[in-house]
């Protein structure tokens, strides 16, 4: 009986062995369910915060986008209507219809001239023009953040530092060709970002039809485009070289040459000789197993610094390697355009003439008459220094050059806040990230609840408004700036067909717009001997340089009638507070037929415009 109790106790204890050891593993599949369930909701949380935070996100950039788009045109609007009327009309024949001297002109941004004149006479005339900059005002917006979100990884910072982007670009959003190209150069670093992150085909094939779309657009900046890709080559030819080691191949090289020339000798010396060339085989032969042997240790401390760098970081991405290529085929799609080799030669021709140094977009930077520029860039070098933040040597390069161009011209400021903006946007998400990992998406968690929602509503719409005040009222056109009044009056009361009125630079567009043939307006190319001549053998050209002479004349640096009368000038307009007006108001040979709050019109004696 004992034996069989016995028995019956060691069978129940391995029935609850048994037991217990099957509940263990069946916990351990439930267990790994339970992780991956988490997994799948935290997921889909932060899927559905991502999405809830881009909708707030765009809705927002598209109000403070609109609020900060001028209502009143600047004045290349107003040739770029009229130009692409007439390009409608005649076609692209080389030739400029709007000045009464005769000259040639190769249309720089057909393309757009072409679709503003359409939404000018088809969409509403300039409430249509306004609209359609708004647009174009609101997609720049959204893509710098989606731009920012591709390169930051941190949708909050994006959204900041692209309202940011927008309020410094205030000044550059017009109805000018220019808008649409900071577009295509923001959408072409998103395409680059985008090409080395997967390698696929769409976002190659998109960077060979942006430089098309460009060189029709806007040929004057084309050369811009392959600007954007130098930072990205240049990374990948310092990596090239360093990974080549240079300095150690060529002295192994040097050593091993030095050994076989040493056996040569060996093999043709003495007997008294042969000791003393084994003896140096041996020596060099110890010296390039030493220089191995550093090399080895030299190449494993680097690789250790790559992955803990102190300020630079260099990514190694094979694909960048296809970016030479893809920016070689783009070099030959300036020639995809009517406009003949424009896409190639305008910048040169600039350069040559002198131009950028009269037109105040083109003179050099002052930083402290620019103090947003200032700022920025000081916050930026003061992270870089003062912070345990690294960068890129890619943004680096993007950096310093950016910043030479700005300095160079005020015009490339412009370019500056866009893919400078970038260059800061990593640096603040690198910092934030090593110290607060989950900041921002707590701050996010925020922003899209019922309640963050309404706040940052309120809060975007307030800056707007404030931004928006001085459009609220304000006209399409200035009329201290633009003599809209003298316009009308010329056209009722004079032969302005036949006429030949000097005019000055800054308002001679809007004259061109209501028919009235110009002396000189905005598109300073068509004005300078770089475009309007040929080339001689000398290097110089033989163009009119109807530029300079505006210049001397209206700043009293040549005399006045000696030059109206080389153009036959017979009426001349100009604002009622230049020294002109000054000089011309006492002239006895002029008479005053027109005057308002801003502008005058006199009228030279025939006997003088003869």
């Amino acid at each position: 009986m004992k034996m069989k109790e016995k028995k019956a106790k060691d069978t129940t204890k391995n029935t609850e062995k048994k037991s217990t050891k099957t509940t263990v593993i069946d916990k351990r599949p439930l267990m790994n369910k339970e992780k991956n369930n988490k997994k799948t909701v935290a997921e889909k949380d932060k899927k559905l915060l991502n999405i809830a935070f881009n909708i707030l996100a765009v809705f927002c950039i598209a109000i403070f986008c609109f609020s900060l788009t001028p209502k009143t045109f600047q004045n290349d609007t107003f040739y770029t209507i009229k130009v692409g009327q007439g390009i409608r009309e005649w076609g692209i024949d080389g030739q400029d219809h709007y000045s009464f001297i005769d000259l040639p002109y190769t249309y720089p941004h057909w393309l757009y001239d072409v679709i503003m004149s359409l939404i000018y006479d088809f969409m509403g005339g300039f409430t249509g023009l306004y609209v359609s900059t708004v647009i174009l005002s609101i997609v720049l917006g959204i893509l710098l953040y989606f731009t920012l979100k591709k390169i930051t990884k941190n949708s909050l910072i994006s959204f900041v530092i692209a309202l940011g982007q927008m309020y410094l670009m205030k000044d550059y959003v017009a109805a000018r060709a220019q808008l649409v190209t900071f577009i295509l150069f923001v959408l072409t670093i998103l395409f680059i970002e985008k090409f080395l992150e997967n390698g696929k085909k769409r976002y190659a094939v998109g960077l060979v039809i942006i430089p098309i779309l460009i060189a029709n657009l806007h040929s004057a900046v084309w050369p811009f485009y392959f600007v954007l890709f130098l930072p990205y080559i240049g990374e990948y030819i310092v990596r090239i070289i360093i990974d080549a080691h240079v300095v150690h191949n060529v002295y192994k090289w040097i050593i091993n040459f030095r050994i076989k020339r040493t056996n040569k000798l060996l093999k043709k010396a003495n007997k008294d000789d042969v000791i003393k060339y084994q003896t140096k085989v041996a020596e060099l032969t110890k010296l390039q197993d030493e220089n191995n042997s550093k090399f080895e240790t030299t190449l494993a401390k680097r690789e250790e610094k790559r992955k803990r760098p102190f300020k630079l970081k260099i990514e190694r991405i094979n694909r960048e390697k296809w970016l030479i290529l893809i920016a070689f085929i783009c070099l030959f799609t300036g020639l995809l355009t009517p406009i003949g080799d424009m896409p190639y030669t305008y910048t040169l021709k600039i350069m040559q003439g002198n131009t950028t140094a009269s037109i105040s977009e083109h003179l050099p930077l002052t930083l402290m008459n620019s103090k947003s520029t200032l700022i920025c860039l000081t916050v930026t070098i003061a992270l870089l220094i003062f912070t345990d933040t690294k960068i890129r040597l890619r943004d680096l390069f993007f950096l310093a050059g950016l910043t030479l161009l700005a300095l160079m011209s005020r015009r490339q400021v412009s370019m500056l806040v866009l893919f400078g903006g970038m260059v800061l946007a990593r640096i603040i998400t690198e910092l934030i990230n090593k110290y607060d990992k989950n900041g921002t998406k707590e701050v996010m968690s925020f922003m899209t609840s019922t309640i963050g929602e309404v706040l940052t509503i309120l809060f975007i719409f307030a800056l707007s408004y404030l931004m928006y005040i001085p459009n609220q009222n304000a006209p399409y056109i200035d009329t201290s700036s633009y003599p809209v009044e003298a316009a009308e009056w010329v056209k009722e009361n004079l032969d302005y067909k036949n006429i030949r009125m000097f005019n000055e630079y800054n308002y001679g567009s809007y004259l061109l717009f209501e028919d009235i043939p110009v002396f000189i307006d905005s598109r300073c190319d068509l004005y300078t001997p770089e475009f309007n001549g040929e080339k001689g053998e000398d290097g110089d050209y033989d163009g009119q340089d109807i530029f300079t002479d505006f210049m001397n004349i209206s700043g009293i640096a040549t005399y006045y009638d000696n030059k109206f009368n080389e153009y036959d000038i017979t009426h001349v307009m100009t604002k009622t507070n230049t020294k002109l007006n000054m000089l011309i108001s006492r002239d006895d040979r002029y008479t005053q037929i027109y005057k308002d709050d801003h502008f005058i019109i006199y009228e030279r004696e025939t006997e003088q415009a003869d």
